[in-house]
């Protein structure tokens, strides 16, 4: 049942597509399935973190979202901003072959640290968290299940979105890549100035 749940948390998290479901889909059109699959990977991760940290404790969990939530929300909004930036000037369409292990790791990085730094992730999370009634799996084996069933729920929505994408793609002119790309990035730069200013408002 707990193992469920963390599935359950996991997808629901995932699903939605946002700024990184926007960037994971850009990424698999013009490099291939496996720079999406890094890309989902990254978030997984972070999904993961942000499990292990509330199965320590939902409270000191939610005070500690509280104490960084702003430092957060700039850093975030400055990387969405930047990845936005970048994507409104897309890159030849690449196959698969000549994306090397180096450009996987950055993918997972950049959107491992994307996620960790979205506020929206982070309020989506908790309530979620909460509503499944895991506030109180504590530590040990219990929590254990939690955050590798969101782990690898999150996991799998990546898997079946860059999958997808990557099939449909090969009925798609090059040219859609590229659209994709630009409105990806325009997304990123919204919820980067969104970002931005929920994390001023703070300073009021």
């Amino acid at each position: 049942m707990l193992f469920g749940k963390g599935l359950l948390l996991g997808l629901a998290i995932a699903a939605p597509v946002g700024p990184i479901g926007a960037l994971c889909i850009s990424r698999t059109l013009t490099r291939g399935f496996w720079a999406g699959v890094a890309g989902g990977l990254g978030t997984a991760l972070a999904d993961a973190a942000y499990a292990m940290l509330a199965a320590v404790g939902f409270a000191a969990f939610a005070a500690a979202l509280s104490a960084i939530a702003t430092p957060l929300g700039l850093v975030g909004g400055l990387f969405m901003i930047w990845l936005g930036w970048r994507g409104l000037a897309p890159k030849p369409v690449a196959t698969a072959a000549e994306i090397d292990a180096r450009d996987l790791i950055h993918t997972t990085t950049a959107t491992f640290f994307l996620t960790i730094a979205n506020p929206t992730t982070i309020l989506s999370f908790a309530a979620i968290f909460a509503g499944l009634g895991l506030s109180t799996v504590g530590q040990g084996i219990k929590g254990a299940i939690v955050v590798s069933g969101v782990f690898l729920g999150s996991l799998a929505w990546w898997f079946f979105l860059s999958g997808g994408v990557a099939l449909a793609k090969r009925r798609l002119p090059d040219s859609f890549a590229a659209w994709v790309s630009r409105i990806s990035g325009l997304l990123l730069i919204a919820f980067g100035i969104t970002a931005l200013a929920s994390s001023a408002t703070r300073f009021v």
